[in-house]
């Protein structure tokens, strides 16, 4: 899988992710642009993954119009973000450059 960012996203982007916030807008955009939606109108829930008691990352899923779910896996151990498609194809990986606190 490609290591830019996903969907023609501006290529700083990642490097601007530095909170958990800055994650969910990141993430909210390039679910976006994969679907061609419009940014910040559809909800999107978070679920908190954990390993042994501890947080080792996020699922998020973007609940787009006509039941469309997006998709995107944040792994803190390896700072980076997987991206799926409303059939669960991943769709591109995006390594960040700075942990996120």
């Amino acid at each position: 899988m490609n290591q830019a960012a996903p969907c023609g996203m501006m290529s700083s982007a990642p490097a601007d992710v530095r909170s958990l916030d800055g994650l969910r807008n990141f993430i909210n955009l390039a679910l976006c642009q994969k679907e061609n939606l419009l940014e910040n109108h559809f909800p999107m829930t978070e679920l908190e993954l954990t390993r042994g008691g501890d947080c080792c990352g996020y699922q998020f899923t973007l609940h787009g119009p006509r039941s469309v779910k997006l998709s995107a896996v944040w792994d803190r151990k390896g700072n980076e973000v997987l991206f799926y498609d409303a059939v669960g194809k991943r769709f591109a990986r995006t390594r960040l450059p700075h942990d996120v606190i």
